[in-house]
């Protein structure tokens, strides 16, 4: 039994995106993150379901992190490829910073 969420984090990847470069539509990311916040409002109480960041992981980069970090449900990212270049991995950190 879980006792408290206050240090869970989840990600969501979608697997057709690892490796690819591919990222999914912002709907689609909307659509599945909204999901698993209901999961774990049905699961939890509201006030302890919230703790949980739920993250998304998907070829995110400067182009795209900023569409993606003004998504409702979306906490925050699980970096990949762009964290093996410390430039990229910065403009990308600036951007969630900014919000």
């Amino acid at each position: 039994k879980v006792d408290s969420l206050k240090d869970i984090v989840i990600a969501y990847e979608p697997v057709w995106a690892i490796g690819t470069g591919l990222t999914a539509s912002i709907e689609k990311v909307s659509e599945i993150h909204s999901y698993i916040r209901g999961l774990l409002s049905d699961f939890f109480d509201e006030t302890e379901s919230s703790l949980v960041p739920i993250l998304y992981g998907g070829s995110v980069n400067a182009d795209n992190a900023e569409e993606l970090i003004n998504v409702n449900s979306v906490n925050g990212f699980l970096i990949g490829g762009a964290s093996l270049d410390v430039e990229k991995y910065v403009d990308i950190i600036k951007i969630v910073d900014q919000k």
